[in-house]
C-alpha cells in the first residue's frame, strides 16, 4: 500500500525529470537521497527505445553509504492529481511510486552537505520485479546499446548526455553517469577520453539556440 503523506506534494527526479519535468510546480531545488545509487539498469521501450530495440534509462538501487542527487519539485495542491496522472503515464514502463526523504539544497551548497530539513518526496523507481528491468550489465555493453537506441522521445544517447549535463549544472557528480557518457560519446566519435561533450553527441541540430536545449 502506498504511503500517505500529508501536506505539500514533493516529487524527486533523478533522470529526465531533472531537466524536463513537464508539469507545473511552485518551487524546485537540487537535493539528494541517502542510501541509493543511480544505475542505467532499466530498459526503455516507450521513450528512448522500442520493444524491438530497448534503450537504457536510470533507476535507483538501495546501497548503504551512497548518495543520489537530483531535483525536488513542490507541486501546488490544486495541481496534485493532474501532475500525478501525467507522471503515472510518463513512467508507465515499469516504474512504481515510492516515498523517500530528500535533503534539499535551497542555497546551492552542493560542495558541502545541505543543512536544510528533509522533505518526504514521491519518487518513481523501477524495481527488479518489473518486466523491463535489465539488471547489471558491463558498462561497455550499455554504451553500445545507448549509441543505437532511439524511441519516441529521442535518441538514447541524447538522454545520457542531457542527464550528464543536468547533473553538472547543479554541481553534482555521478561516476556511473559520467563513465557511460564518456564511453558512449568517445566510441561514437573516436574522441579522446577528455574531449568535451559536444552537440553531435547530444543529437542537437547545428545552429539550435542554447536556450532550446536546456530546461
Amino acid at each position: 500500500m502506498l504511503e500517505v503523506v500529508q501536506g505539500d506534494l514533493w516529487i524527486f527526479g533523478y533522470g529526465s525529470l531533472i531537466w524536463r519535468p513537464a508539469f507545473p510546480y511552485r518551487e524546485r531545488h537540487p537535493g539528494y537521497i541517502e542510501g541509493f545509487k543511480r544505475r542505467f539498469w532499466q530498459q526503455s521501450t516507450d521513450h528512448r527505445g522500442t520493444p524491438e530495440a530497448p534503450g537504457r534509462v536510470v533507476t535507483l538501487l538501495a546501497e548503504p553509504g551512497e548518495v543520489c542527487w537530483g531535483m525536488a519539485y513542490r507541486v501546488a495542491d490544486e495541481d496534485r492529481e493532474s501532475v500525478l496522472a501525467r507522471l503515472d503515464f510518463r513512467e508507465k514502463g515499469g516504474y512504481q511510486r515510492v516515498y523517500a526523504d530528500v535533503l534539499l539544497d535551497r542555497d546551492n551548497r552542493i560542495a558541502g552537505r545541505p543543512a536544510d530539513p528533509s522533505v518526504r518526496a514521491l519518487v518513481y523507481v523501477a524495481t527488479a520485479e518489473n518486466p523491463n528491468y535489465a539488471g547489471p550489465e558491463p558498462i561497455e555493453d550499455i554504451a553500445r546499446i545507448v549509441q543505437r537506441a532511439r524511441g519516441p522521445s529521442g535518441t538514447n544517447l541524447d538522454y545520457v548526455m542531457r542527464l550528464a549535463d543536468a547533473l553538472q549544472n547543479i554541481g553534482a557528480c555521478d561516476p556511473h553517469v559520467i563513465e557511460l557518457a564518456r564511453r558512449a560519446c568517445d566510441s561514437l566519435h573516436s574522441e579522446p577520453a577528455d574531449a568535451p561533450l559536444d552537440d553531435r553527441a547530444r543529437g542537437v541540430p547545428a545552429g539550435e539556440p542554447e536556450t532550446s536545449r536546456r530546461r
